[in-house]
């Protein structure tokens, strides 16, 4: 609680500028607030940087880097992970830790069955070896013909099977290497 609080305070000034060049661009609140799947299925309500234009009709969670709702700024804001900063907040209040499985929205996690229900088991990260491992998602789903089957059929299964082995096998120092990895880059193969 005491990293994220410094890390909320540390981060906030950027934080702050981000949510005001979202909302100028936007023409919106710049704050995207999404309901989670957290720990035990508990729902939450995820904080991130909108970067993205609503567009009714296209209620889909699944991304592309090439979607024309994403905004100028909220590419930037993805590239660079700036939009995930707010997320410091959900640490701190507990229902996130900087390292675990992404949470996930309802209609994915709650379809979790038998031992991949262990990802329930602890807190969402805001990193993690299955984020890690798909850092270029957006670019591979946009060189699909269909992103949602690929997501569904490929890259959902496998990130269960990553975030199932992070937890079987957890190790505190990997913890601290996944952070370095999210913030230096590199690849991580699993």
């Amino acid at each position: 609680m005491i990293c994220s609080l410094f890390g909320f305070l540390f981060f906030l000034p950027v934080i702050l500028i981000a949510w005001l060049i979202s909302s100028f661009e936007l023409k919106s609140n710049g704050m995207f607030i999404q309901t989670r799947v957290g720990r035990n299925g508990k729902l939450f309500s995820i904080f991130k940087i909108k970067t993205m234009r609503l567009e009714i009709g296209n209620n889909t969670t699944i991304t592309t880097c090439d979607d024309m709702r994403i905004s100028k700024s909220g590419a930037f804001f993805r590239k660079t992970k700036i939009d995930e900063l707010p997320q410091l907040w959900n640490v701190m209040i507990g229902d996130m830790s900087f390292v675990g499985p992404r949470p996930d929205v309802r209609g994915y996690a709650d379809r979790l069955q038998g031992e991949d229900r262990i990802i329930l088991s602890v807190r969402p990260g805001i990193t993690g070896p299955a984020q890690l491992a798909y850092k270029n998602e957006e670019e591979v789903l946009a060189n699909q013909d269909d992103a949602v089957k690929y997501n569904d059929e490929i890259i959902w299964p496998d990130k269960i099977r990553i975030n199932r082995e992070y937890i079987e096998n957890y190790s505190f120092f990997k913890d601290f290497y996944y952070i370095w990895k999210t913030i230096v880059g590199g690849n991580v193969k699993y």
